[in-house]
C-alpha cells in the first residue's frame, strides 16, 4: 500500500516537474515558442489555397495573449501538480479515506493538463488553425503524447491502493 501511494505521488511530482520546466523554457526563451504560437495562428505554413484561411489571425496582440494564456495555464498546472504531490506524500500513512481525499488536487491538476493539450493544442491549434497541415509548426504529436502521459497518471492515481 505504501509503495503504491508513493508511486502515485512520484508520478504526479514528475508531471509537476515537467510543467515547471515547460514554464521555465517558455519564459527564459520566450521568443522560440512564441514563434510557434504566432505561426500556428497565422496559418502561414498550411496547405496553399486551403479554404480555412479565413480563420487565420495576424494580430500580434492576439498571438501574445494566446501565448501568455498558455504559459499561465502551464504554470497553474505546475503549481497544482506540486501541491497535489505534496498532499499525497503527507497522506501516505493515513487511512484510505483520507488518502482518497488527498488525491483531489492531483485529479484536478491532471484533468486541467489534459484539457490544455487536448483543447488548446489538438483542438484549437490542430483543427481550428489547421496545424496538422504544417510540416514546420505542428505540435500535435507532442500534445498527444502529453495528453496520454497525463491520462495514464490520472488513471493510476484514481485506482485504489
Amino acid at each position: 500500500m505504501i509503495v503504491a501511494r508513493c508511486s502515485k505521488a512520484a508520478l504526479l511530482a514528475a508531471i509537476a516537474f515537467f510543467f515547471t520546466l515547460v514554464v521555465f523554457n517558455n519564459t527564459t526563451d520566450f521568443d522560440s515558442n512564441y514563434q510557434f504560437v504566432r505561426h500556428v495562428l497565422m496559418m502561414d505554413s498550411t496547405f496553399p489555397g486551403n479554404k480555412g484561411m479565413w480563420r487565420a489571425d495576424n494580430l500580434r496582440w492576439v498571438h501574445l495573449a494566446f501565448y501568455i494564456g498558455i504559459i499561465g495555464w502551464e504554470a497553474a498546472n505546475a503549481a497544482l501538480c506540486w501541491l497535489g504531490a505534496w498532499r499525497l506524500l503527507r497522506a501516505v500513512g493515513l487511512p484510505a479515506a483520507e488518502f482518497r481525499q488527498a488525491k483531489s488536487i492531483g485529479i484536478v491538476a491532471l484533468t486541467s493538463g489534459m484539457l490544455l493539450w487536448f483543447v488548446a493544442f489538438i483542438t484549437v491549434g490542430g483543427e481550428w488553425f489547421l496545424m496538422w497541415q504544417s510540416k514546420l509548426w505542428n505540435g500535435q504529436e507532442a500534445a498527444f503524447r502529453m495528453f496520454v502521459v497525463e491520462g495514464i497518471v490520472l488513471v493510476l492515481l484514481q485506482l485504489p491502493e
